[in-house]
């Protein structure tokens, strides 16, 4: 008597989504088994695609045909046997040697005879050609999305897949949470473990409900869709979703990863007017602050040189109370003050430059659009190269993704200039009447207005010695 193994496989492919579940091809090979009085001794199922070898189970049950512990196999059909030449020829040479004596299928009529196995053979054949052929439309259909702009993937977080326009569309629930912890990373403040916690605190978890890995958060960091690219295969290309976020605030974000491992520790709410406002004058490191609580009960502030030079010795060892800092500053803001006389005279000026922004502003509009043109002709001639075989993939990839990055910086440059046009035209205005508002006589409470006012005429304040007599 034959004795049989049943073999039932189910794939995940989207292509095999019609085939019968494993439930169902078990039910129809038990009665099929049944009405032709097969012996059955065990049955085989698993879920795992055919079109490439190394199907954990299937290769048990051919292991045991071998043995001889059964002579028979009865599966739905030929391509829930093999969908690859490997399987298909290694069925059909246990055949040939004898091992497996019957292949019995409910959908397809097998001998073991020579035009039985060239029948197998053929079957085999047209699996392998159906997965081939399928996988080719498949590709092709990937590549006419990607030229559309289009991800043909997991949408990341921030977006979900819209089923019935098959796009990719902002996710309601999670888009803004996602931008707000892009847009803290790019402070500067914050490592991978911390902006972790900030995600979790918003509600953007990982499986489980615990906090994303870190890799998870690196790939969000790094991920150019968030800015109107995407990358597949290793390839850049432009998107046509909604961005996140600006190219700007992307190269923001990269430099936080690089500079901004072990951010500064942040200090508790102390109130402190000038901490990170200048430097030391004379080793140029920064100028920190303390809090000091007398026995009366009042509180005073202090600020000093950190000294961490390690090559220059600061001689500024001496403390400065904040109320004197301040005189200081004010006198600082004094020499930067306009009189009301060069009012007329800055703003007159200001009417003239208006004109000749105009024109500038032309030349640099069309400036950038001619650089963006040559950025897309190196990038069309690239892959020319690459597709006649001058470049290697590698090569191609990191040349072609550098030029879309480049390309997507001077489109942003471009995009703002024409919204926003000369706007510093606008602020160097506010500014002039901003100068002429500043009111020295006001008390200690106008620390903090008196500091912005300092930060908005000079970028780079220093204390020099001066400010160190008491």
């Amino acid at each position: 008597m034959i004795k049989y193994f049943i073999y039932c496989r189910k794939s995940s492919e989207d292509e095999e989504r019609q085939v019968l579940s494993i439930e169902a091809q078990l039910t129809e090979l038990r009665e099929f088994a049944k009405q032709n009085n097969l012996f059955v001794t065990k049955e085989y199922y698993e879920s795992k695609t055919a079109k490439e070898p190394g199907r954990a189970v299937f290769n048990e049950m051919l292991g045991e045909v071998e043995k001889g512990t059964a002579q028979g196999i009865l599966a739905w059909n030929p391509d829930r046997l093999a969908r690859n030449s490997i399987d298909g020829g290694r069925v059909i040479y246990l055949v040939d040697t004898g091992k497996i004596v019957s292949l019995k299928f409910p959908t397809f009529w097998f001998e073991a005879t020579p035009q039985g196995k060239f029948m197998l053979s053929v079957a085999f054949g047209q699996a392998k050609y159906y997965t081939d052929n399928l996988r080719e439309n498949i590709l092709r259909g990937i590549r006419q999305k990607i030229r559309r702009g289009e991800l043909s993937a997991k949408a990341p977080r921030g977006y979900f897949n819209e089923p019935r326009l098959r796009t990719i569309e902002p996710d309601k629930n999670t888009f803004g949470k996602v931008k707000e912890s892009l847009e803290t990373f790019a402070s500067g403040q914050y490592t991978l473990t911390r902006i972790r916690d900030k995600m979790f605190s918003l509600g953007l978890v990982g499986n489980g409900g615990k906090p994303l890995h870190l890799s998870s958060v690196f790939n969000i960091l790094t991920n150019p869709f968030y800015y109107g690219h995407f990358r597949y295969r290793g390839e850049v290309h432009e998107g046509t979703h909604k961005p996140m976020i600006s190219k700007k605030l992307f190269d923001r974000i990269q430099e936080a990863l690089v500079q901004n491992g072990k951010p500064r520790k942040k200090r508790g709410d102390k109130n402190f007017h000038f901490l990170g406002f200048a430097t030391c004058g004379e080793c140029g490191y920064a100028i920190t602050a303390e809090r000091k609580i007398k026995r009366n009960g009042k509180v005073y502030h202090y600020y000093h040189c950190t000294f961490k030079s390690k090559t220059i010795v600061c001689s500024q060892t001496r403390f400065l109370r904040e109320e004197e800092l301040s005189k200081q500053v004010k006198e600082q803001v004094q020499k930067v003050s306009l009189s009301d006389e060069w009012r007329e005279k800055y703003l007159e000026r200001l009417d003239k430059e208006t004109g000749e922004a105009r024109h500038s502003g032309d030349l640099f509009v069309q400036n950038l659009r001619g650089k963006i043109a040559e950025l897309k002709t190196k990038i069309d001639r690239l892959t020319d190269g690459y597709l006649s075989g001058s470049f290697e993939l590698v090569e191609y990839q990191e040349n072609k993704n550098r030029l879309m990055s480049e390309k997507k910086t001077l489109e942003e440059q471009l995009s703002d200039f024409e919204r926003k046009g000369n706007r510093w035209l606008g602020l160097m205005q506010n500014w002039i009447v901003e100068a002429l508002s500043v009111d020295f006589q006001k008390p200690f409470s106008f620390l903090a207005e008196t500091r912005d006012k300092v930060r908005s005429t000079e970028s780079n304040f220093s204390v020099n010695t001066f400010w160190w007599r008491r």
